[in-house]
């Protein structure tokens, strides 16, 4: 047994190594847009760096990736915040890779391991499934990490558009007011933003990276949002007045989604009570009849 330990410490390790490493590129990718939202540019880290090289080792088969599916996974990426600074090539080779090492540390286990089953039965079956754990696990905690973006947006958007209005109401522009929502929240919403500054930078056009923000982040209020400040750019309407009534009809709409969930919430209460509180509310009006039943007839 002392063996199996020994290899299932060193798995451990191997695959903890990795795991950390990926969470810690994702981490100081967020702190370099931060940055660049201000002014400063970053480093490339050795974390990205080593998610470089695993893509560069796996390249001859991740090149093999079709360009619709290709363009599919970048924007997915995009909607998620592009963890890592991982290209599409890139994450299928975090997913071959990982795919790979659980299949080598199941099929490890499982010829180690004793069990009633043949060995050579029991083996392969664990390597296989392992490797699509592996393979599935960074699709999963991608649509995750998107759908946990998408809720950061939504809710920090109506006071987002309230702190932008008082910025640009006070005689400030639209980019200082932008600045100063990367500076007050320090989520999804102000990573996007960061970008849109970053673009700017860059000599993109204003509205265009808007556009593009509201596009990628897929989530139709920012949509709404940006639209209104698109016309009244063109338009010349002064666009606090607009942030404002979107600020409120954002509101509006939160209140309204808040109703709906709560009307819901009696009837996802059945299934609970049936399946948990009632059993036992028998359980406790019934058992000392039933005991004393027992007794009697003993």
């Amino acid at each position: 047994m002392s063996a199996i330990m020994l290899e299932a410490i060193i798995a451990g390790a191997i695959s903890g190594i990795i795991v950390v490493a990926f969470f810690i590129a994702i981490d100081q990718n967020r702190a370099t847009l931060k940055q660049a939202a201000a002014g400063v540019w970053a480093q490339p880290t050795e974390s990205t760096t080593a998610l470089k090289q695993l893509e560069g080792m796996l390249r001859p088969i991740t090149s093999r990736l079709p360009a619709l599916a290709a363009g599919r996974l970048r924007e997915k990426l995009s909607r998620a915040g592009d963890p890592g600074n991982l290209s599409p090539s890139g994450f299928q080779a975090l997913r071959y890779g990982l795919g790979a090492l659980l299949a080598i540390i199941g099929l490890t286990l499982g010829l180690l391991i004793p069990l009633p089953m043949p060995t050579l039965v029991v083996a392969p079956i664990a390597g296989a499934i392992a490797a699509v754990i592996g393979y599935m696990t960074p699709s999963v905690w991608l649509e995750f990490r998107i759908s946990s973006r998408r809720h950061q947006i939504q809710r920090s958007l109506a006071e987002a558009t309230d702190l932008l209005t008082l910025v640009v109401e006070s005689g400030m522009s639209l980019d200082e007011g932008l600045l100063s929502i990367t500076e007050r929240f320090h989520n999804a919403l102000g990573d996007e933003i960061g970008k849109v500054l970053r673009e700017i930078r860059l000599g993109r056009p204003r509205m265009a990276a808007l556009e593009h923000m509201a596009e990628v982040s897929g989530v139709p209020d920012l949509h709404h949002l940006v639209e209104s400040i698109v016309q009244s750019d063109q338009m010349g309407v002064p666009i606090a007045r607009l942030l404002r009534v979107q600020a409120t009809e954002m509101r509006r709409r939160q209140r309204q989604t808040a109703q709906e969930r709560a009307a819901q919430a009696s009837s996802r209460m059945v299934f609970p009570m049936v399946g948990c509180i009632f059993p036992v509310l028998w359980i406790v009006l019934l058992g000392p009849a039933i005991i004393q039943i027992l007794k009697s007839i003993h």
